[in-house]
């Protein structure tokens, strides 16, 4: 198959683009490179797949994407404004690349002569801060009181944040487009990402951040009390599924899907994840610098992989304390990108 990727040179992009150039298919990236990190992103994707297409566009213009969307037979749309923090200072720039440009990815899949699939990358901030939500607290970690499994994809919108309100914007136009076009479309609500050839941030990708600021005595933040949990799901599994989503696209087109670690691989972002690296580290890790909570930050998301797992038999294969050695390791070999 021919593959286009928007994004395809960010942190989740390149590694898809690499296990599918593997697997056989043709590769397009669509980036503008704007995000730190993508220039050798690309060059590694060079360095161990050879030649690859790279078109150098932005999604906010729609007239690039109608060329790059005319003849592939999918599009994995990844590229977007990734931090709540950003999009609270630029409310503006957060709605352009991540409403819009979705918008645009979309109108140019439905122009194509021969439609392809559309796989979206959601989040699981469009759930909100799910205040209705009951939520007992122990002694490392936030849990939710009667969701064992955490929360299916049935637990009401709430969109919270200029960049929840985005990208649940572009979530329900994916969806909506497969309603009223026809188009073969897939949401993919995605929680705590993590993995190799991520360059974290203190606003995004916290776990790749951590481990980068641990292992280099960079200073490290934590807001709230850091007892918030997540789900965590390693880069290899998130790829398998968007695989399974084209492969099984008959049966799951209009589907919109939790794709996370689930109950099993969950993790409180600094009191339990701080004794993990700590012995990693085989040194205590430096006392945090404490900040305040920010908006819209869940004490608890888990999500509830049930639906995807029987749509797309698909489950996480990588447990969290395997992926976060994994990624420690990854760091340790690859200091100097950082």
């Amino acid at each position: 198959m021919h593959i286009l990727v928007t994004g395809g040179a960010g942190f989740i992009g390149c590694n898809l683009a690499h296990a599918l150039l593997a697997h056989g298919h043709r590769v397009t990236i669509f980036d503008n490179l704007s995000r730190p990190g993508s220039e050798r992103n690309l060059a590694w994707l060079h360095s161990t797949v050879g030649a690859i297409d790279v078109i150098r566009g932005d999604i906010r213009h729609a007239e690039a994407l109608v060329g790059a969307a005319a003849n592939v037979d999918a599009i994995v749309h990844l590229a977007g404004q990734v931090a709540v923090t950003t999009s609270v200072l630029d409310p503006r720039t957060d709605f352009e690349i991540n409403a819009l440009g979705t918008f645009n990815v979309l109108e140019a899949a439905r122009a194509a002569a021969h439609p392809p699939i559309v796989l979206y990358a959601s989040t699981n901030k469009v759930y909100g801060g799910m205040d209705d939500i009951a939520i007992v607290e122990e002694a490392t970690r936030y849990r939710y009181r009667d969701y064992p499994a955490g929360i299916a994809e049935t637990q009401p919108l709430d969109f919270h944040s200029p960049y929840g309100c985005s990208k649940g914007a572009g979530d329900q136009y994916v969806r909506d487009y497969h309603r009223i076009y026809g188009l073969r479309t897939v949401v993919f609500r995605q929680s705590a990402i993590y993995g190799p050839r991520q360059f974290g941030v203190e606003d995004q990708g916290w776990a790749a951040h951590f481990i980068i600021a641990a292992q280099l005595g960079r200073p490290i933040s934590i807001f709230g009390d850091g007892k918030q949990v997540r789900d965590m799901l390693y880069i290899d599994d998130l790829i398998a599924a968007y695989e399974r989503a084209i492969a099984a696209i008959d049966r799951c087109a209009g589907a919109v899907l939790n794709i996370g670690g689930g109950a099993a691989n969950t993790l409180a972002i600094w009191a339990e994840f701080e004794p993990l690296i700590s012995r990693l580290a085989e040194a205590p890790i430096a006392e945090p610098r404490r900040a305040p909570w920010r908006p819209g930050d869940q004490l608890v998301c888990v999500l509830d992989t049930t639906r995807a797992e029987q749509l797309l038999d698909w489950r996480p294969q990588v447990g969290v304390t395997d992926g976060i050695a994994r990624l420690w390791h990854w760091v340790a070999a690859n200091r100097h990108l950082f």
